[in-house]
């Protein structure tokens, strides 16, 4: 006799999907975080790797906002919050959960995703100039292009300034819903004042970013570098303006609706897919080229070895060491 097995209710296969695909893309900050620390530790030995080194901090920070979007996207999972919050906060109320929602909202579309984008802009637009910018200065310009939008979020999120002047799905971030067994759930939600200034911070950076792309193009000859700057155009400029109007057009539902979890996990997608571009394209390939190129130059004898760095370097940088 066989035994059928049961199919996990909708909400729970979606909870499980979403903390599986947080996992992998976990798993790939990691292995590009062990990247740049390796590309610093060999560094220290190989002088010749020092230039291709010199922006491994902008690297680590395109990490950290997208090891910080995963964790953050981990406080909307109400089965995340339900196995692993509540047994360590068994005084977590509706209120406080929704207060996560809260941050969730700010942290989400104000900080982790402008700051993985504005660090994507920053490094494309650094690979085609002869001199890389002060650390420093590269941290300024994100966070401060960045600060505008955190603060707007800040304001519309936990101020809530237009509730009284417009509906309730403008500033709504959380929703209470009933499960199957008559249980109360705090299920998150995107306000839609905050998809609108998320929305409008999009459509400048997609300009931004195609006019960088552009010139990246008109300059670069290699054609496997060619490739990577379409793949990556194409994973930003398809991704993000998908996100936007799948987070837009699910308002129209109710946040307890099939319709729009789907929706909402599909926006999910979207930037998983702009995240592991990102990572994949501008911080593993680039040192795998530089490593690679560095062990070239290492195969000369001394003495030719200062006269083959300078001609190995425009060939390195063409492989994509930069982007």
């Amino acid at each position: 006799m066989f035994v059928v097995p049961t199919l996990l209710p909708l909400d729970t296969a979606v909870d499980l999907a979403l903390l599986a695909l947080v996992a992998v893309l976990l798993l790939l900050s990691s292995l590009s975080f062990a990247f740049v620390i390796h590309l610093c530790l060999k560094s220290r030995s190989a002088p010749h790797l020092g230039n291709f080194n010199s922006l491994w901090t902008v690297r680590l920070l395109l990490i950290s906002s997208t090891t910080l979007w995963a964790l953050v996207e981990l406080l909307r999972v109400p089965f995340f919050r339900r196995h692993y919050l509540v047994p360590f906060l068994p005084s977590l109320t509706q209120g406080q959960q929704a207060d996560l929602c809260k941050f969730h909202v700010v942290l989400s579309l104000g900080l982790c995703e402008p700051v993985f984008l504005l660090t994507v802009l920053f490094l494309v637009n650094i690979s085609i100039k002869k001199k890389d910018p002060c650390r420093l200065w590269a941290l300024a310009f994100v966070f401060g292009a960045c600060l505008p939008l955190l603060l707007l979020q800040i304001v519309f999120v936990f101020f809530e300034p237009i509730d009284l002047l417009l509906p309730e799905v403008f500033g709504r971030s959380s929703y209470i819903s009933k499960d199957e067994s008559g249980n109360d759930t705090v299920l998150c939600t995107y306000p839609l004042m905050s998809i609108i200034v998320f929305g409008a911070f999009g459509v400048t950076f997609s300009l931004c970013f195609l006019l960088s792309c552009w010139k990246v193009m008109s300059l670069v000859i290699n054609k496997g570098l060619r490739t990577r700057i379409y793949v990556l155009a194409s994973a930003v400029l398809v991704s993000l303006p998908l996100e936007i109007l799948l987070l837009g057009v699910s308002v129209m539902w109710m946040p307890d609706h099939a319709v729009y979890k789907g929706m909402v996990f599909g926006a999910f997608l979207c930037t998983l897919a702009c995240t592991v571009a990102g990572e994949g394209i501008l911080v593993i390939r680039p040192i795998i080229d530089a490593l690679a190129a560095g062990g070239e130059c290492c195969q000369w004898s001394p003495s030719q070895q200062s006269l083959r760095e300078e001609d190995r370097r425009p060939q390195a940088e063409e492989m994509g060491v930069k982007v």
